[in-house]
């Protein structure tokens, strides 16, 4: 096997993982779990093991990171804005929708971040950019209104926090951007999931809800913060060294067609086509914006050589 079909099959794999993770969270909330106890678990779980595999790996470097002033400030900024918000706006939106429409939803993303750039250099968006934008307004609003203007198809409260995980999942790739350069994500989002693990648990004093462990909260538990957070972390990161970020991207695309299978086969989720059809335009809007970035890439390679 060649190392870049071994890589892209590591981050197809971590996307499928990812939809499980939603899958997961949905079916302990539907069995009693409130938000703030799983979100917290989440953190708190996924932080501690995190923080565990630096030490293991990264003891040296780790330590090292621990005495810059300024990695803490970005951290502390990403571990709320970034982590901490995204955890729970997403969370919410899987509560208020379900897993499939809260994870496309999410997959705004890409789009929102090109239109930030566009403001912030006081560019128009290019031919591709701006179809792509049209794609996923045209998607998002198919998805909410089923193409009836004066009615939602989904709650509002669902559409708000949907729409808010997608903004808040642009904070978390924006904020730590320089700083994973520097110091490595694995540093980074280790410390920003132990700060938040810590501190929103606290706030919410999330000793005070009841868990019920039984077998299936315990096997989803597992999905959302094992096969979700832990382990699909740790393969992504390890297939995009191998075939690079914007290529892993593109392939990590899976994960919303993984929740929106593994909701209808799991949770016997029901789907309209209209709501398929959302779902394609928003993805159709990601793919534009991943290949341009994939083909800019190439160009860039074969420049150097």
């Amino acid at each position: 096997m060649s190392s870049t079909l071994k890589g892209s099959i590591m981050v197809v794999v971590a996307g499928i993982a990812w939809g499980i993770s939603g899958v997961s969270g949905q079916y302990l909330m539907s069995h009693g779990i409130p938000i703030n106890l799983l979100t917290s678990l989440r953190l708190f779980i996924s932080g501690l093991v995190l923080t565990a595999l630096i030490l293991l790996t990264q003891r040296q470097r780790f330590f090292q990171a621990l005495k810059s002033k300024h990695l803490w400030l970005g951290v502390i900024l990403f571990s709320f804005f970034g982590l901490l918000l995204n955890q729970y706006a997403y969370l919410s939106a899987i509560h208020y929708t379900n897993a499939g429409t809260a994870t496309v939803l999410q997959y705004m993303t890409p789009v929102l971040i090109v239109v930030a750039f566009c403001l912030k250099d006081r560019s128009l968006p290019t031919i591709g950019d701006s179809l792509a934008i049209f794609l996923a307004v045209l998607g998002t609003y198919i998805i909410a209104t089923h193409g009836q203007v004066t009615n939602l198809a989904i709650t509002p409260k669902g559409l708000f926090w949907g729409i808010l995980s997608a903004f808040t999942y642009a904070l978390y790739i924006l904020i730590p951007a320089k700083l994973i350069k520097e110091w490595g994500s694995l540093i980074v989002i280790g410390l920003g999931m132990m700060i938040s693990g810590i501190f929103f648990p606290i706030a919410v004093k999330a000793w005070q809800y009841p868990f019920s462990l039984t077998w299936g909260n315990g096997l989803a538990l597992f999905g959302i913060v094992g096969v979700g957070t832990i382990f699909a972390y740790t393969v992504f990161l390890k297939g995009t060294t191998i075939i690079g970020a914007v290529k892993g991207s593109l392939l990590a695309s899976v994960e919303p067609v993984a929740s929106v299978i593994f909701g209808i086969l799991i949770m016997h989720e029901h789907f309209y086509l209209i709501d398929l059809v959302g779902m394609t335009l928003i993805m159709l809007a990601v793919f534009l914006i991943s290949y341009k970035d994939l083909i800019a890439e190439k160009r860039a390679t074969i420049k150097k050589v």
